[in-house]
């Protein structure tokens, strides 16, 4: 068994070496992920070092310790599953035909992750925190040592089981879409999770300050921190970087007790990679389960025209692709995150549907590339660009108007505007600001989609990340995000005017305004889908030659 682990071990580095002299620009991003590892394992080292120096507020500490390591733990689990999981070298649906036991293999893939780059950064990176505990004796620091060593084994083991489970026991389409859009969700939740507890932390001491005038101090205002980190200690997140703590306070029953969490998390992880490679070499080859369609579908329900078919089209897909179909999430998720970060304050909620707004239509920003070669079939059909744009447009914008007045009558429900918890004014005002910003992000989004396209996942293989164009996949999304403002400079000059005339003084002038946001977004949405509609006749047989490169990619 160890011969076939330490073998897998070393096809690992052949295959990464042999891929750095295959390509240079391969060489170039394993360069760049050294230099970026180095830089964040001298950031701990000269962090730690700084902090060993002189003795700080245990409580504070373990808090701190306790809550960003676990927080990492789970970041990296969440991008082994959205970046890394899919089209690995070593995924195990790679040595199906080599007879490898499935104990050995799951071990060596496991060994494998360990003897990576990152698990290695990571590793040194967390002895070297071990020099923070230096205040507080030798032992502190002999259990952190101990500690960063089974932190790492844990956070391996957890993404190899998620890797697993996400490869091996989502077949269909279906329950990859779910998967992925959960995933995605997921993590942007993660995410913001900082910027909740900050936003709620201390509100009552706050409170409390603002009525006596007292300063409480550190120690309260570090409540909600350390019982968010008594909860994660007890998790396979946060045990381990629990346990030099425990040794300091002489709680050897907690200290053995987080010692267990860890040996059955890691024995678990193994047990449930070992099933789900036993599961996928079972099942491999299986038939998908097919739904016959009855009737014409979607192209029953719209106007006999190019553009309606067009539009019927862009229904069928988004039903069916996760990648685009994510991005209608959006709305709802910031303004659930807006709700728990907005301590009571109504107004703060509203700003939900105003960013969901403005970043629903970013997959429309690079939507012919999601269409992939589809696209040819309008070519060779001869369908005017202007039908293309009116049809997506149309589509997409009563889609977008439905979702976010649904949103705004749910907001006005939470927020209290039916029995005077917010002001009405206010909240048609905020709505018409969301519409304008949706409908000026689809006009964008119609224009730039036709000239500055980008590579995106197979919509079989979402979680995978295609190679080519980094540069532009990360930067054009921001020309639409950026673009969209600013076609709406014309409701802030009339809001500027408005602010000199004294308009606001009354709720009319809030009613204008955003009237005015309104009207100005729909005008920006018609000039878009014109103006794409004439670049789209223009550049037709550039943008199928673009598409069909993309789709290489995708191999």
């Amino acid at each position: 068994m160890m011969r076939s682990v330490a073998t897998i071990v070393r096809l690992r580095w052949a295959l990464t070496f042999a891929a750095m002299r295959k390509s240079v620009g391969q060489t170039i991003g394993y360069v760049v992920g050294l230099l970026l590892g180095l830089g964040g394992v001298a950031l701990v080292a000269v962090l730690a070092f700084d902090l060993g120096g002189h003795a700080a507020e245990i409580g504070p500490f373990r808090a701190g310790t306790v809550l960003v390591d676990a927080f990492g733990a789970i970041m990296v689990v969440m991008v082994q599953v959205l970046y890394l999981g899919q089209r690995s070298t070593l995924s195990p649906g790679r040595f199906a035909l080599y007879g490898i036991p499935d104990r050995t293999l799951s071990l060596g893939l496991l060994a494998a992750g360990l003897s990576g780059l990152p698990s290695i950064m990571g590793a040194v990176a967390l002895l070297l925190w071990s020099a923070a505990f230096r205040p507080f004796g030798a032992l502190a620091v002999i259990v952190q040592l101990v500690a960063a060593l089974l932190a790492v084994l844990t956070i391996m083991s957890l993404s190899k089981l998620a890797i697993a489970a996400a490869t091996s026991l989502v077949r269909s389409k279906r329950s990859r879409s779910v998967l992925y859009i959960v995933a995605v969700l997921f993590f942007v939740f993660v995410m913001q999770i900082p910027s909740i507890m900050t936003a709620n932390s201390g509100s009552d001491a706050d409170v409390y300050e603002a009525a006596v005038g007292v300063h409480l101090g550190t120690d309260m205002r570090f409540d909600t921190y350390s019982g968010m980190a008594d909860v994660l200690a007890w998790t396979p997140f946060g045990a381990a970087f629990q346990l030099p703590f425990d040794a300091m306070a002489g709680a050897w029953g907690p200290f053995a007790a987080r010692l267990a969490v860890i040996a059955a998390t890691v024995a678990l992880c193994f047990a449930g990679s070992t099933a789900c490679l036993r599961h996928d070499r079972l099942t491999v080859g299986a038939a998908e389960r097919t739904v016959t369609a009855r009737g014409l579908g979607a192209f029953g329900r719209v106007p006999d025209s190019a553009s309606g078919a067009i539009a019927a089209r862009l229904l069928t897909y988004l039903r069916r692709d996760p990648r685009q179909a994510l991005f209608f999430a959006m709305p709802l998720l910031m303004t659930v995150l807006m709700a728990l970060q907005s301590r009571g304050i109504g107004e703060v909620v509203w700003m939900g549907p105003v960013m969901g707004g403005w970043f629903m239509f970013l997959a429309e920003g690079n939507g012919l590339a999601y269409d992939g070669r589809g696209y040819a079939m309008e070519v060779i059909c001869g369908v005017p660009g202007t039908a293309d744009r009116r049809g997506r447009a149309g589509l997409l914008a009563v889609i977008g108007t439905v979702y976010l007045l649904i949103l705004a009558v749910c907001v006005a429900a939470f927020t209290g505007l039916w029995y005077g918890g917010s002001d009405p004014v206010y909240a048609i005002m905020i709505t018409g600001v969301s519409l304008g910003l949706a409908y000026a992000s689809l006009g964008v989004a119609e224009i730039v989609s036709v000239i500055l396209m980008y590579p995106v996942p197979s919509v079989d293989r979402p979680f995978s990340s295609p190679q080519g164009r980094a540069v532009a996949q990360g930067f054009f999304p921001f020309v639409q995000m950026l673009g969209t403002p600013l076609t709406l400079v014309p409701t802030a000059v009339a809001g500027v005017v408005m602010a000199f005339a004294g308009a606001f003084g009354s709720d009319a002038g809030w009613l204008a305004l955003g009237a005015c946001a309104l009207v100005n977004g729909a005008a920006a949405l018609a000039l878009g889908t014109w103006l794409g509609g004439k670049l789209l006749d223009a550049r037709s047989l550039s943008v199928l030659r673009t598409l069909d490169g993309f789709a290489s990619l995708q191999q």
